[in-house]
C-alpha cells in the first residue's frame, strides 16, 4: 500500500515538522512494515509554469516531427514575451494549457534545463510529459495538457502537487484494513495519540425501496450489496489533478473520471467498488454461483471459463462481473476517447466471502486491487459509507444527480464479542500493563469494552482477525511497543544440554567445516528422473521412496533416499555462475522405506494423542538414518608462488570420510568397490567394525563419467556419502583423548611389491596387525609401477612411526616391529619387501 504522506495529513494533523522518515518510525514501532519512504520530487527545482500555447510551426526536413512552438508563461520568464520551445510530442494544439520548464530549472534525475540549438532553432526550455516530471503514467504517453480554467504563469510544482513523500508499506494478511487511507490513518493517529478524522463517518440515506433492483441468491457468499445510481453525468468531465495525482501516488493510473472515483474511494476506505453503466445493465442485478463452463469477459477483454465455485454479477442476460475481482467487459463505463458517452451509473459496495474471492483469484490467476482487498477482509460497515462517498465525488466532479433510490440488501448478522480477563495480556506478555492500559489501547484499535476484571470486547467490524483474547492480547503488547517488553533469558534446568548424539553431530560438521567445505541446505524432495541420472538400478533400494500426497513440485513428489542430487544440483548451480573450485558438505535425514509401515487414522486435535496412538504414528513413519555427504570439483588446492596446487580427486573424498570418523573415534577400512553412481573403478566402500563384526556405512570416490554428463557436472567430480547413525553405534564408549608420550619417534620406511589387484587397504591392515603396540602411525606414501617392478605388479611405500610410551625405543626394537609387520604382510598377501 503506497500511502502520500499529503494525503495522509487530511485524517490526521501530524506535525508540520513530522518528515516520511518520522512517520515511518512511528508506524514500524505499531507493527506495520514501512518497506521504503520514496522521496517524489527530489531535487526539483523551478521555474516551472501553466504555459499557453499561442502558434505551432511544423519544422521539416527531419527523421520525426518536430514542432517549433510559440508559448505565453506571463511573467515567469521576466520579460512578458512569449517562450519559444521546439517540441517533438503531437498530442497539443494551439491554445492548449501545457506545462512548461524553463531555463534554470532542474528535473527530477539532476536534468538540468537550459537554452540550447537544436533542430536548427534555439529552445528556451522544455514542454514536460509526465514522464519527465516523474508523475507516473496517465495514459496519455505524451505532453501534459492542462485543463482551460488555469491561469497562465502559475506555479506548476504546487497546481500539480509534485513534490511528496510515499510511504511503501508490506501489509501483511491479517492487517487488511491497512489496505486503506483510512486504516493507514487510524494506525498514525494511535502511534501519534492524536484524534482520528474518519472518512467513513458520513450522513447515509437509509435503504428504500426505490433503488436499483438487487437479487442475492448466495447470502453467504454475499452478505451485503448496496447499489446507488447517479444519472445526468457529464460525459466530457475530467478527473481533477488532485484526483489524478492521488491515484499515481498510490500507484494507480488515471483512467476516466467515474472509474477514477471508484478506484479513489477504494483507496481512501478499503471497500471495493463497481461501476456499471446503466444503460448496457439488463434487469436486476444478481449475485450467485456460476454454472460450471459459463463464460465472461473480463475488462483486461480475456474469455475465462467458470467455475460452479465462482462467485458472479449477473443480469438477465448472465454473468456482467466476477464478484469481488473485476468487472466484466459487456456494462464497462465507456470509454470517451473512442467517441463513446456513459450519463447514468450504477455503483456497486457489496461484501464478499474472503474464501471464496481468494480462491476465484487463483482459479483464473487474476490478482486485482479488490481481490487482494477482499482476501485480507474488507469492513462489512463500510459498503454503504463507501457508495454514499462515491455518490458525492461524482455528483461534484461529474454534474450527476443522485437517484433518491437506496438499494441495501444484507444478510442477519451479530457483532463479534471476545471474553478476556484483564489481566490475560499482562500474563501473555509478562508485563504488569493494568486494566486501565488494556481498555484504553483496545478503544484505540475500534473496539467497545465493559466489565472489570472480565471484560466483554466487541471487535469493530474492520478487523476480522481478531478472535480470540491472544489476539487482543497481541494488539495491547504491540501499541505497549515490542521493544518495551522485557528481554530475560530463560534459565534451563541443570543437565538439559546437548544430547551426546547432538554434540557428535555438532563435531561431525565442524570437522567438514573446517576442512574446507561449505555447508548446503537442499530440499528434501526428489522424482524419478535423478535417480535415472544417477544410473541406480531398477532394484536398487534408493529407488524405493515415499510418495507425498502435496508434493511442492510434481517433478520431485518424493522424499529423498540420498543426500546427494541436492548437493550435486548446488554443485551444478554454482559451477554454472563462475565458481568452479567447490566443496560442499550437508548432513540430514533420508528417507528409507522398509514396507512394513502401517496406515494410522487421522487423529483429533481436542485432545493430546494417546502413548498407543503415539506409537501408532511412529510405526506409520519409515526409517530415517541421519547422512553426511560431500561433493568436490575444480582445484582442491590453489596454484599460486607456493606451487602448482592440485585438483580434487577421489582420494579428497574419502579423507573427508575419515575426518567424521575421527571425530566419532572409529577407524575406516577402505576397499574397493563398484556402487552406483560412483566410477567403477574409482569407487571406495566404507566399513567400521562394530562387536567384531564389519559393517558398511557409506562409499566414496569419483563419480562415473556417464553420470556426470547425465547431470551436466564438472569434469572428475568426486563424492562421499556415509551414514552417521551407523558410525555412533561403532562408538565404543566415551571418546578418548590420544595419549602424547615424550619420548622420542622411530620412523622406518618399507617398500613392499605386491600384485596389481591387491588393495592397500588389505597391505595397511596386514601392516598395522604384524607391528604391534608399538606402531604409532602408518602412511602410504607412494604408488610405483614400471618394468622395474615388474608386470602385473606393484610397488607399495609405508612410512611406520613407532613409539613407546614409557622409553626411548631402540634402532633394533623399531626393526623388529617392522620386520614382524612385513612378515605378516607376506604372509597374507604375498608381499615381497622391494630390494631384497
Amino acid at each position: 500500500m503506497r500511502v502520500p504522506l499529503s494525503w495522509l495529513r487530511e485524517y490526521v494533523d501530524l506535525p508540520a515538522t513530522e518528515t516520511g522518515r518520522d512517520v515511518q518510525a512511528k508506524l514500524v514501532a505499531v507493527g506495520l512494515e514501512v518497506e521504503t519512504v520514496e522521496q517524489i520530487g527530489a531535487g526539483l527545482k523551478g521555474p516551472l509554469v501553466v504555459g499557453q500555447v499561442l502558434s505551432i510551426e511544423e519544422l521539416e526536413g527531419f527523421k520525426k516531427p518536430i514542432r517549433f512552438c510559440t508559448v505565453d508563461v506571463g511573467s515567469a520568464n521576466g520579460t512578458g514575451e512569449p517562450q519559444e520551445i521546439v517540441c517533438g510530442a503531437r498530442n497539443f494544439a494551439v491554445g492548449d494549457k501545457v506545462v512548461v520548464v524553463l531555463p534554470g530549472a532542474v528535473l527530477p534525475g539532476d536534468f538540468a534545463i537550459a537554452a540550447r540549438k537544436t533542430y536548427g532553432r534555439t529552445s528556451h526550455g522544455m514542454i514536460c510529459s509526465t514522464d519527465e516530471l516523474g508523475m507516473g503514467d496517465d495514459g496519455t504517453h505524451g505532453i501534459i495538457v492542462l485543463p482551460p480554467e488555469h491561469e497562465v504563469g502559475t506555479d506548476a510544482i504546487e497546481l500539480l502537487e509534485l513534490v511528496d513523500e510515499v510511504l511503501d508499506i508490506a501489509v501483511t494478511p491479517d492487517r487488511g484494513y491497512c489496505l486503506s487511507m483510512r486504516g493507514v490513518a487510524r494506525e498514525t493517529a494511535i502511534a501519534y495519540g492524536l484524534p482520528l478524522r474518519d472518512p467513513a463517518l458520513l450522513d447515509v440515506p437509509a435503504p428504500n425501496a426505490f433503488g436499483y433492483p438487487v437479487k442475492i441468491a448466495d447470502p453467504i457468499g454475499c452478505d451485503r450489496f448496496t447499489a446507488r445510481t447517479v444519472v445526468g453525468l457529464e460525459p466530457e468531465a475530467r478527473s481533477p489533478i488532485w484526483l489524478q495525482r492521488r491515484l499515481q501516488k498510490a500507484g494507480m493510473r488515471p483512467i476516466s473520471l467515474a472509474v477514477d472515483i471508484t478506484n479513489y474511494v477504494m483507496l481512501e476506505l478499503g471497500q471495493p467498488l463497481h461501476a456499471y453503466d446503466r444503460t448496457r445493465v439488463d434487469g436486476p442485478i444478481g449475485v450467485r454461483r456460476a454454472q460450471q463452463g459459463e463464460k465472461l469477459t473480463t475488462l483486461d477483454g480475456t474469455v475465462r471459463v467458470l467455475d460452479a465455485e465462482d462467485l458472479v454479477i449477473t443480469d438477465d442476460r448472465g454473468p456482467i462481473g466476477l464478484a469481488g475481482v473485476m468487472g466484466g467487459a459487456n456494462t464497462e463505463i465507456a470509454d470517451v476517447k473512442n467517441g463513446e458517452n456513459t450519463t447514468e451509473v450504477v455503483i456497486e459496495a457489496a461484501h464478499f466471502d474472503a474464501i471464496s474471492i481468494a480462491r476465484t483469484a487463483r482459479r483464473h490467476k487474476l490478482s486485482s486491487e479488490a481481490s487482494k482487498r477482499f482476501e485480507r477482509g474488507v469492513d462489512p460497515q463500510a459498503a454503504a459509507a463507501a457508495a454514499q462517498r462515491t455518490v458525492d465525488l461524482l455528483v461534484l466532479l461529474a454534474g450527476g444527480t443522485a437517484e433518491a433510490g437506496v438499494t441495501e440488501v444484507t444478510a442477519p448478522s451479530a457483532p463479534r464479542t471476545i471474553a478476556m480477563p484483564a489481566d490475560h495480556p499482562d500474563r501473555v506478555a509478562g508485563v504488569a500493563y493494568g486494566r486501565e492500559t488494556v481498555v484504553r489501547r483496545l478503544q484505540q484499535v475500534g473496539c467497545d469494552v465493559y466489565g472489570q476484571d472480565e471484560l466483554l470486547v466487541t471487535v469493530p467490524s474492520w478487523r476480522p482477525d481478531l478472535s480470540e483474547p491472544n489476539d487482543l492480547a497481541e494488539e495491547v503488547i504491540r501499541l505497549e511497543g515490542y521493544e518495551n517488553l522485557p528481554s530475560t533469558l530463560p534459565t534451563p534446568p541443570s543437565g538439559r544440554g546437548l544430547t551426546d548424539r547432538q554434540r557428535l553431530h555438532r563435531r561431525f560438521g565442524r570437522a567438514l567445516a573446517g576442512a574446507g567445505y561449505v555447508e548446503a541446505l537442499n530440499y528434501p524432495f526428489i522424482g524419478d528422473a535423478v535417480l535415472d541420472q544417477l544410473g541406480l538400478d531398477a532394484d536398487d533400494a534408493r529407488r524405493r521412496t515415499v510418495k507425498l500426497v502435496n508434493p511442492i513440485s510434481d517433478e520431485e513428489p518424493a522424499l529423498r533416499t540420498t543426500l546427494l542430487p541436492g548437493l550435486l544440483g548446488a554443485l551444478r548451480r554454482n559451477d554454472g555462475r563462475g565458481s568452479h573450485d567447490l566443496a560442499l558438505f550437508e548432513t540430514g535425514l533420508v528417507f528409507r522405506p522398509t514396507g512394513d509401515e502401517t496406515r494410522t487414522e487421522r487423529l483429533t486435535v481436542d485432545r493430546r494423542p494417546t502413548d498407543d496412538e503415539i506409537a501408532g504414528l511412529n510405526a506409520a513413519l519409515p526409517r530415517q538414518p541421519r547422512r553426511a555427504a560431500v561433493v568436490l570439483a575444480g582445484a582442491r588446492e590453489q596454484a599460486g608462488w607456493w606451487g602448482k596446487g592440485r585438483p580434487a580427486d577421489w582420494a579428497d573424498s574419502i579423507e573427508a570420510a575419515r575426518a567424521i570418523a575421527r571425530e566419532a573415534g572409529v577407524e575406516l577400512t577402505v576397499r574397493s568397490d563398484q556402487h552406483a553412481p560412483w566410477h567403477p573403478g574409482r569407487c571406495a566402500a566404507l566399513f567400521v567394525t562394530s562387536a567384531g563384526e564389519e559393517t558398511l556405512v557409506g562409499h566414496a570416490g569419483e563419480l562415473h563419467p556417464r553420470v556426470i554428463k547425465e547431470l551436466h557436472l564438472p569434469e572428475r567430480t568426486c563424492a562421499m556419502e556415509i551414514e552417521l547413525d551407523l558410525l555412533e553405534q561403532a562408538v565404543d564408549g566415551a571418546l578418548q583423548a590420544p595419549r602424547i608420550s615424550t619420548f622420542p619417534v622411530a620412523t622406518q620406511d618399507v617398500a613392499l611389491i605386491v600384485a596389481q589387484d591387491v588393495p592397500a587397504a588389505t597391505v595397511e591392515e596386514a601392516l598395522r596387525a604384524g607391528a604391534g603396540q608399538l606402531l604409532e602411525s602408518l602412511r602410504l606414501f607412494d604408488v610405483f609401477t614400471g618394468d622395474q617392478i615388474g608386470e602385473g605388479k606393484k610397488s607399495l611405500a609405508y612410512a611406520l612411526r613407532f613409539r613407546a610410551p614409557d622409553r626411548t625405543l631402540t634402532v633394533d626394537e623399531a626393526t623388529a616391529a617392522r620386520d614382524a609387520a612385513v612378515a605378516l604382510a607376506a604372509e597374507r598377501t604375498g608381499a615381497v619387501l622391494r630390494g631384497a
